[in-house]
């Protein structure tokens, strides 16, 4: 196998993956004469697209010329949640005498198993995503190797010719890298190389407090590295609601996590065995020596090699593939899907996008992308979860917004669980209850959100799940909460009184 496609360290874990994903025996089928779909990339889109296609029937082409299962199974949700899973156990072990539990001793975390723990159940997963399973189970033709353009009706791959009536583009994004003087020689991680660590890194640096540089940074914290994030902007999570993102930045400050921000990166370089970065903060300079640098500042699409200029593509280094509503790219018989062409780049996304394409390149359906209501966490503990509209997206948009927050400090469930640093907040349309958007902040806030996207999905209103009993004691009752606190807005200062007069009426009977 290729170099290139090994996944470090080369334990039977790891083995197991590659020979899942990307056999080193696999020899490519002969192209039938015509195929329904040819789609190239085997991330989250090209699977789903695959496998959908071919249960209906479809005569359908997979392309991959790296690992099947992409960035989610290999490097990114997989593994990630793994490693968080791992660091949530540390620190409710390190924070149980809060609960009255003492742990004689105290506790060690054991780096090397939480790694080794991590690529177990990754390479257990990927059997979903195995070449074995799509080609003997499915009925995908799949191709290994890179694939390209050759043609109005045909694509190139490891010397064989592939011709399609529609073809998807899914070759996914890769980590970007920023232009840091003396980054590049000093070396440096990303979430492409990160899970191959088997050592803890002592000191750990983290560029960017996004999604991706939060989540491992807290991870990385509690598993025992010292970790400083640094972030340009004044608070980390720079897209989400200001007081969301406080409160999940106070929790990683009681972790230990060192932040750094605002700064700015002048340039890095190595002195030995450290990697000194050189920073400037509020206008001054300053030095931060670590073992180790993780960039996690985003994502570009992997656009390069396919030759969309003979086909008459469009696409930008940073945008992506340009697509329309319907997901069809400026040539009508080539669509694309997922993180080569969307703004929302998740996993669930890129599922729902696979869910389109289908059925517009294979039934002439137009089903859009702007009829999508699309929720997203970030796993950091608490975890961070939105669906629609910020309310300075709604102000952006013309709309007077009614915003309902409740604490979870006012939650029972929340209280007995020692977990009150949270809340539930959700925008409506000021003089109506259709729900704009909501953000709940919370430890499984990623679990509870769903209940807003149903209910913006179906348009029920935020009065409609005031009647939406909900178990007791939960933390979602804090969104029952929000709904009862709406349903009083709509009381008159007429109902009111009669309302009071009538509780007077009950008390003296």
């Amino acid at each position: 196998m290729d170099d290139k496609l090994r996944v470090l360290p080369q334990d039977p874990f790891n083995i197991s993956l590659e020979n899942n994903v990307h056999p080193p025996d696999w020899v490519n089928p002969e192209p039938a004469p015509k195929y329904n779909l040819v789609v190239i990339g085997a991330g989250t889109a090209g699977l789903v697209t695959a496998a959908g296609a071919a249960g209906l029937g479809a005569r359908v082409a997979l392309v991959e010329k790296h690992l099947m299962g992409g960035d989610c199974l290999n490097a990114g949700c997989v593994p990630s949640k793994c490693l968080i899973r791992s660091s949530r156990a540390a620190a409710d072990v390190r924070d149980a005498r809060d609960y009255g539990i003492d742990v004689p001793g105290g506790y060690e975390v054991d780096f090397g198993r939480v790694m080794e723990r991590m690529r177990r159940l990754r390479s257990h997963i990927s059997l979903n995503d195995s070449v074995k399973r799509f080609s003997e189970e499915l009925g995908v033709d799949v191709f290994l190797g890179e694939g390209r353009f050759a043609g109005p009706d045909s694509v190139l791959v490891d010397g064989r010719t592939l011709r399609y009536k529609k073809a998807v583009i899914t070759s996914g994004a890769r980590a970007f890298e920023l232009p840091i003087e003396g980054l590049a020689e000093a070396g440096y991680l990303t979430n492409e190389t990160v899970f191959s660590l088997t050592d803890r890194p002592a000191r750990l640096a983290v560029i960017g407090a996004g999604p991706l540089g939060c989540e491992l940074a807290q991870a990385f914290q509690r598993l025992g590295s010292q970790v400083s994030l640094l972030e340009a902007g004044p608070q980390i999570l720079s897209r989400e609601d200001p007081d969301a993102a406080r409160i999940v930045q106070s929790s990683m400050a009681k972790d230990g996590v060192d932040l750094v921000l605002p700064c700015n990166i002048r340039r890095v370089e190595k002195k030995g065995g450290e990697k000194v970065l050189h920073l400037e903060c509020d206008g001054q300079a300053k030095q931060l020596a670590v073992d180790e640098i993780l960039l996690g500042v985003g994502r570009v699409p992997n656009v390069e090699g396919l030759n969309l200029e003979a086909v008459g593509v469009q696409y930008d280094q940073r945008a992506g593939v340009k697509v329309d509503d319907f997901l069809r790219t400026t040539n009508p018989r080539i669509y694309a899907a997922g993180d080569i062409c969307f703004p929302f780049k998740f996993t669930h996304t890129a599922d729902a996008l696979a869910r389109i394409v289908i059925q517009n390149a294979l039934f002439g359906g137009r089903k859009k992308t702007s009829a999508l209501t699309i929720p997203w966490c970030t796993y950091t503990d608490p975890e961070i979860a939105h669906v629609g509209m910020y309310e300075g997206d709604a102000v952006r948009a013309g709309m007077q917004v009614d915003t309902f927050t409740v604490p979870l400090s006012e939650v029972d469930r929340a209280i007995a669980d020692g977990e009150t640093d949270g809340m539930v907040r959700i925008h409506v349309k000021k003089g109506s209850d259709r729900i704009l958007g909501a953000t709940i902040v919370a430890r499984h806030a990623g679990e509870m959100i769903s209940e807003i996207s149903v209910a913006m999905k179906k348009k029920l209103g935020l009065g409609a799940l005031s009647g939406v009993i909900h178990p007791y004691p939960t933390q979602a009752e804090a969104i029952r909460k929000a709904a009862d606190a709406y349903n009083r807005t709509r009381l008159t200062p007429g109902v009111k009184r009669l309302f009071e007069t009538w509780l007077k009426w009950q008390r003296r009977g």
